[in-house]
C-alpha cells in the first residue's frame, strides 16, 4: 500500500511540472518596416517593444526625426510593450517635439492603449485611426 502511495505521489509530482509553463519562453523580438513619402515616414511594428528590445525602435527612428516632418508609429501588430518601451516612445516622442517634427500613434491595440491611460499619456500622444483621423 505505501509503495502505491508513493507511486501516485511521484506520478502527481511529474504531471503537475509538465503542466506548468513550457521551458522556453515564446521569442521575444521586434521588427520594423520603414516607408518613406514625402515629408511623411510611417514605421510599422511587429512584435514586442520590451526590454532589451527598445533600441531597435529607437536607433531606426531617431535618425529619421530631423529628416521627417510627420512619423507615424503603426502600432498595430504590436502585441506587448512593458515600461521599457514605454520610455521609448516618451524619448521619441520629446526628441520630435523638439525638432519640430510630429509623431504620431496609428492603430494602437487595447491593451497599449490601456497602458497608455494608465500612464496618463494617452493625452500626450497624438492617436490617428486607420485613415489618418484623430481620435
Amino acid at each position: 500500500m505505501r509503495n502505491s502511495l508513493k507511486t501516485y505521489f511521484s506520478y502527481s509530482t511529474k504531471f503537475e511540472r509538465e503542466s506548468l509553463m513550457p521551458e522556453e519562453p515564446a521569442p521575444r523580438r521586434l521588427t520594423l518596416e520603414i516607408e518613406r513619402k514625402d515629408d511623411v515616414t510611417i514605421v510599422r511594428c511587429h512584435g514586442q517593444l520590451v526590454s532589451g528590445l527598445t533600441d531597435t525602435l529607437y536607433s531606426n527612428v531617431r535618425p529619421l526625426i530631423p529628416v521627417t516632418k510627420r512619423i507615424i508609429l503603426d502600432l498595430s501588430d504590436l502585441t506587448w510593450m512593458d515600461s521599457m518601451g514605454l520610455g521609448t516612445l516618451v524619448w521619441l516622442y520629446t526628441s520630435a517635439r523638439a525638432a519640430g517634427c510630429e509623431l504620431l500613434l496609428l492603430n494602437v491595440g487595447k491593451r497599449i492603449r490601456e497602458l497608455l491611460g494608465l500612464t496618463n499619456l494617452l493625452s500626450v500622444f497624438t492617436i490617428i485611426g486607420e485613415h489618418g483621423v484623430r481620435l
